[in-house]
Parts: C-alpha cells; sequence; structure tokens
C-alpha cells in the first residue's frame, strides 16, 4: 500500500501525542470550599458544571510566582503571589483569544492572548504573603510585575489589573 503510513510511524506518532494529550487533559479536582474563581467560556478542561472552579486551596496548590512592585492603587512596594495568568489558561485548556475578567461588583475589562505570557500577569490571593480580604482588593487580583517592565505601566495595563475577582471568561 503506497502512501499510507508504517506502522512503526504510526505508533511513534502516538508516542509522541500521548504526553501532550495528557498534559491538556489533566483532570481538575473539584472544589472542596466554595470557589474564589468560576473560568468558563472557550475551555476544554473542567471540574463543575461546564466551568473550571478553584477554592484558595485548589489555586495555591498551582504552582506560583511571586513578585515584589510598585502600583498606583497602594502605598509602597507590595508582594504578590499568585498563579501565572498564562498557566491558568494552559490548565483550563483555553482556546480563545482574550478573556472576560468580572469582579464581584459586577466591573469587567478584557485582557487579550498576548498578555498571557510568562513573565507577565499572576492571579495574585496573597499580599506580603497574607490573603487578601475584599476591602483590600481580595481575594483575587490580576496583577502585573509593572515595576520589571517598562511596557507594563500605561493606561491600558493598569485598566486590566481588575481586583475582587471572581470570574473569568474566555472568548472566542
Amino acid at each position: 500500500m503506497l502512501g499510507l503510513p508504517s506502522l512503526r510511524t504510526l505508533i511513534a506518532l502516538a508516542l509522541l501525542v500521548a504526553p501532550v494529550a495528557a498534559a491538556a487533559a489533566k483532570d481538575l479536582p473539584k472544589p472542596e470550599e466554595q470557589p474564589l474563581l468560576v473560568v468558563s467560556g472557550a475551555i476544554s478542561n473542567t471540574n463543575l458544571d461546564g466551568t473550571a472552579s478553584f477554592d484558595f486551596d485548589m489555586l495555591e496548590g498551582l504552582d506560583t510566582v511571586t513578585f515584589t512592585t510598585k502600583t498606583i492603587w497602594t502605598d509602597g512596594e507590595q508582594t504578590f503571589t499568585g498563579v501565572q495568568l498564562s498557566d491558568l489558561m494552559e490548565l483550563v485548556g483555553a482556546t480563545g483569544n482574550e478573556i472576560k475578567a468580572t469582579a464581584i461588583n459586577d466591573y469587567a475589562v478584557n485582557i487579550p492572548r498576548e498578555d498571557w505570557v510568562d513573565g507577565g500577569p499572576i492571579v495574585a490571593f496573597l499580599n506580603h504573603g497574607e490573603k487578601m480580604p475584599v476591602r483590600n482588593k481580595g481575594p483575587l487580583w490580576i496583577v502585573y510585575p509593572f515595576d520589571q517592565r517598562p511596557e507594563y505601566q500605561t493606561e491600558q495595563i493598569y485598566s486590566r489589573a481588575i481586583w475582587q475577582l471572581d470570574r473569568i471568561i474566555v472568548l472566542d
């Protein structure tokens, strides 16, 4: 049979693709507490009613990043810990080109895929090692490392740093 791949080629391809598919389909446990963050929309990895829902312990259990930066809303340097937005979007299998991030009070901002990069914004859940209460912009805040990259010191980027975050919709 001319033009058909050999069995050996098919097996080799399957061995190459299997780890990628397994990583993309990583099972998300269900939250044990009230979810702090619900991700929906164009995602492929869900755990609760077609969404990817995360409680505090789930977020804290992911790979985290800590950085220190000044913000235009706080006094002095702040040390934030959270999950990189890029890692979170990869974990939920986001296929869209933009997210709509919404706060507890329904304030919403759109964040384009080009911001979902290593070393970019995080979904912060700790400030100075402590949980952030709602009155202090918590419990979740999308924070950019403003001091580390001058291109993050613009009105457009500042407008994307949404606090009291509780839901994200991945848009096509």
